[in-house]
């Protein structure tokens, strides 16, 4: 148990270790960074979405160097074929003249995949996605092959300029463990992206932790305890996103489609890797009520009344968990 323990504390002082080194080249978006690795510290992809110049593409970027990660980056287009990012299937001629088929492997097979503007793409390009990203692995021809460990696809997508985009269908959606808006810099953020952006230092990102460390890092966050009670209050704020539920509320009605289960894995997860990352073996109510918004962001749909009265998702879920009890926040 004390081995346990100590590895527990170096894992999570690394973590933030990571976390410092990437707020070194990104300036502000804290929110937006502690998001992504809770997601990639309980094994799962995350979705970001902002507007143009944000930087998420160099977000995604940054982590993958602090993490000692392959990264490979992904535009999506209009034209693109699912073909392009799987792998294809070739004809060869061997050494001896004989002719055999060899599997050339698409950009996918890196452990940090960016899917840039994702909705970019057709439909049948996202859905080759869909197997990497819930099985992690990838059939071609008949034949299945694994993908790297570990494995994470962290996409971007455009919120404005929404013409000749294909909007993600809900069941591609929810393999997303959390979504992630980012925002527009405060005054003192912008002028500090000029300082290090537009002269002449060039900021270079150290290795902060390897691959064997992040898997053993994903495997501490399984064993962070998590109370009964701390469920419940999970079910609980789950079960509030669906008009017939017992559960539901006066916000209800806005409500067109609640969350699935998934919500609530995710929710747990994600809840188990923020206490984790604060050197915490166990869940309080705070980790849950601050994961819930990413957890249960693209997983409800509002309906047309919401809609006209201005009533966004963050709003809604910023409403649902107003009405719930906070005691025991940390």
């Amino acid at each position: 148990m004390t081995d346990l323990l100590q590895s527990f504390e170096e894992m999570s002082q690394k973590m933030n270790d990571v976390r410092s080194e990437i707020a070194t080249f990104i300036v502000g978006q804290e929110q937006a960074i502690e998001y992504t690795l809770l997601s990639i510290l309980a094994d799962g992809h995350a979705l970001l979405e902002g507007a143009p110049g944000l930087g998420k593409t160099m977000l995604i970027r940054t982590i993958s160097e602090a993490l000692d990660l392959s990264f490979k980056r992904i535009q999506f287009t209009p034209d693109l074929m699912p073909s392009d990012i799987t792998g294809t299937t070739l004809l060869e001629r061997g050494e001896q003249g004989k002719q055999r088929f060899t599997f050339n492997e698409g950009p996918l097979f890196s452990q940090l995949v960016l899917a840039d503007e994702i909705n970019r793409a057709t439909p049948k390009t996202q859905s080759a996605l869909l197997e990497a990203m819930g099985e992690k692995t990838v059939t071609v021809l008949g034949n299945t092959y694994p993908m790297s460990k570990p494995f994470f696809v962290l996409a971007t997508q455009n919120p404005i300029d929404m013409e000749g985009t294909y909007p993600l269908p809900e069941a591609q959606l929810d393999r997303f463990l959390c979504k992630i808006n980012l925002h527009h810099p405060s005054t003192s953020e912008l002028k500090e992206i000029v300082k290090r952006t537009t002269g002449t230092s060039t900021i270079r990102i150290q290795k902060v932790i390897n691959e064997t460390e992040l898997l053993q890092s994903q495997q501490l966050v399984k064993e962070v305890v998590i109370a009964e009670e701390m469920i419940d209050y999970a079910i609980q704020l789950v079960q509030m996103t669906h008009a017939e539920s017992s559960e539901a509320n006066k916000w209800s009605q806005y409500i067109q489609f609640g969350s699935g289960p998934r919500g609530l894995q995710a929710i747990i997860r994600l809840a188990k890797a923020r206490a984790f990352l604060l050197g915490r073996v166990h869940v309080s109510i705070g980790d849950i009520r601050t994961v819930a918004k990413p957890a249960l962001l693209h997983r409800i749909q509002l309906n047309y009344e919401a809609e006209a009265e201005g009533i966004t998702n963050e709003a809604f879920i910023d409403q649902v968990l107003a009405s719930m009890r906070t005691e025991v926040v940390n």
